[in-house]
């Protein structure tokens, strides 16, 4: 599939999933509905030959909610799908990508510890960076910082 250029895939992703990508360079931005994110992910591993997992992380914009964020690649074809759905306001739920890309564990678990975003489906849903009895998630922006807590590991 070294032929698969960065509108290729946004034109196949838009087909698919009547979606509007944006193309920079070879990077396709694509919004996804929550519903779409895994269909999406296989469809960008199967059609697209997204075999390599960059990474996975989120933003919280606070009253608008959560936004998980995840870049693939085709490293053949040179081209990079940047994958992002919005969580309702209050959600803290998203689709796992594990059974798509093995690399994807530990980002959502990265995910999960730092921000509460919680991976349905995921085989090993604990902390890896805090320890289990650390309370709250520090990237979160309700997250008090002026708390004191015991050293992190």
């Amino acid at each position: 599939m070294t032929s698969l250029t960065a509108s290729d895939a946004a034109a196949r992703l838009r087909e698919q999933f009547g979606v509007e990508p944006s193309v920079e360079g070879a990077l396709v931005v694509v919004p996804l509905a929550l519903e779409q994110w895994q269909p999406a992910a296989r469809f960008a591993r199967a059609t697209l030959g997204c075999a390599y997992f960059s990474f996975l992380t989120a933003v919280d914009w606070k009253e608008q909610g959560f936004e998980v964020l995840c870049r693939v690649e085709n490293l053949d074809a040179r081209v990079a799908v940047f994958m992002r759905t919005r969580l309702a306001p209050g959600a803290d739920r998203c689709p796992t990508l594990t059974g798509v890309w093995r690399g994807a564990d530990w980002m959502e678990r990265e995910c999960w510890d730092m921000f509460g975003v919680r991976f349905e489906g995921h085989p090993d849903h604990r902390r890896i960076l805090l320890g289990e009895d650390w309370e709250g998630h520090p990237l979160r922006k309700d997250y008090a910082v002026d708390t004191p807590h015991a050293p992190y590991r």
